[in-house]
């Protein structure tokens, strides 16, 4: 029987954003609305998690605050202090200048930091096989000295280096579906050959100048970084290719002690911060194909940590598909936008997007990331 650690806070929906519209300050011309990044599709999916029952077949898991010395396992003591200081405005920022929150808005993201690092020891102490923290704000974009992308801290390579520290593992592989580039995570572990990083994500979207086929790990580390930059449009077809093809042959070639997933929503069919056309149909498969496949290498360790998703409609549908995949039990929802989105053209393979995954192949055949 598989165990799933949930963790969720109330406190995530309380990380402040602003008044943005979208991702642009109110202005004399641009009428105040809400950032993108709100609460909506957070409070939603855990609303939905609690409404289907599902709640019931999951093992709460409660949240606890990184420590500064979590944080700098990570973090530089200057990105630290930065944000230590930010925290004291009323509206502070990650570090790009695109990345707003409120005041005291480090005690959230000590919490999410802190939620991954409780869902990674609930599995590697064995009293769940497997995790999904439903955190905020996201982690994936924060590098070791600067926050973007609406993350401050980089909430799986925490955890990652506190399980390191604290249960002695050491091979980790992280496979991050959000839509934008897992360009922190990359940036952080690039001379690691002990951490595989695989991105699969829209080409060039964010951030723009990272993410490209040709980035696969640094000095000494060579081999250690997979990246699929899929083109706009992309759907459920080129999704399960890239899997089949690139992603799990990867895992089995790296043979990891866990696996962590930066899991993203964003690449659905109504993100207004992507052009893919992804389903629940898609993220559940994408979930039920690391679930075996964490069971085949690491006894099932697989830690879920969330990422973006900006459709307060969709997202939960998203997520519960994920959540029912990781658990194992059907709470018998259906995705009502399924009659819409899972009749479209879009999901089939094109020609342009296997040309993306023949050179991501061959990539990573000669880095000798998968073989065969």
């Amino acid at each position: 029987m598989r165990t799933t650690g949930y963790v969720w806070h109330e406190r995530y929906s309380w990380h402040d954003t602003g008044t943005f519209a979208g991702i642009i300050a109110p202005g004399s011309t641009v009428q105040p609305f809400h950032n993108f990044e709100s609460a909506d599709s957070k409070s939603r999916f855990n609303s939905l998690v609690e409404v289907s029952s599902l709640i019931d077949h999951l093992v709460k898991v409660p949240a606890r605050i990184a420590t500064d010395e979590d944080i700098l396992r990570i973090h530089t003591p200057r990105h630290l202090d930065f944000i230590k200081n930010q925290s004291e405005l009323v509206v502070g920022d990650a570090g790009d200048g695109w990345s707003p929150f409120g005041h005291k808005g480090i005690e959230i993201a000590r919490l999410a930091a802190g939620g991954t690092i409780a869902a990674v020891d609930a599995v590697l102490r064995g009293d769940v096989t497997n995790a999904y923290a439903l955190v905020r704000p996201p982690g994936h974009h924060a590098e070791r000295d600067m926050g973007m992308g609406y993350c401050i801290f980089a909430n799986i390579p925490i955890a990652i280096e506190w399980a390191r520290a604290n249960h002695g593992i050491e091979r980790i592989a992280v496979v991050d579906f959000d839509i934008h580039h897992g360009n922190g995570t990359q940036s952080i572990f690039a001379d690691d050959p002990n951490v595989l990083t695989i991105s699969l994500h829209q080409d060039r979207l964010f951030p723009q100048d990272s993410g490209y086929v040709t980035e696969t790990g640094g000095s000494g580390a060579e081999g250690s970084a997979l990246n699929v930059p899929l083109p706009a449009g992309t759907g459920n077809g080129a999704y399960a290719a890239a899997f089949e093809r690139l992603v799990l042959p990867a895992l089995r070639n790296f043979k990891p002690e866990a696996i962590f997933v930066a899991s993203g929503f964003d690449a659905s069919a109504v993100d207004p911060l992507g052009c893919m056309t992804l389903t629940a149909t898609a993220y559940r498969q994408m979930t039920a194909s690391l679930v075996t496949v964490a069971d085949e290498l690491c006894d099932g360790r697989l830690i879920m940590s969330h990422e973006g998703g900006y459709s307060p409609v969709y997202v939960p549908y998203c997520g519960l598909a994920v959540l029912e995949e990781l658990c194992g039990f059907e709470t018998g929802i259906p995705d009502p936008f399924e009659f819409s989105f899972g009749n479209s053209p879009a999901h089939a393979l094109t020609q342009a997007q296997d040309d993306v995954l023949n050179v991501a192949e061959n990539i990573a055949r000669q880095m000798q990331l998968i073989v065969g």
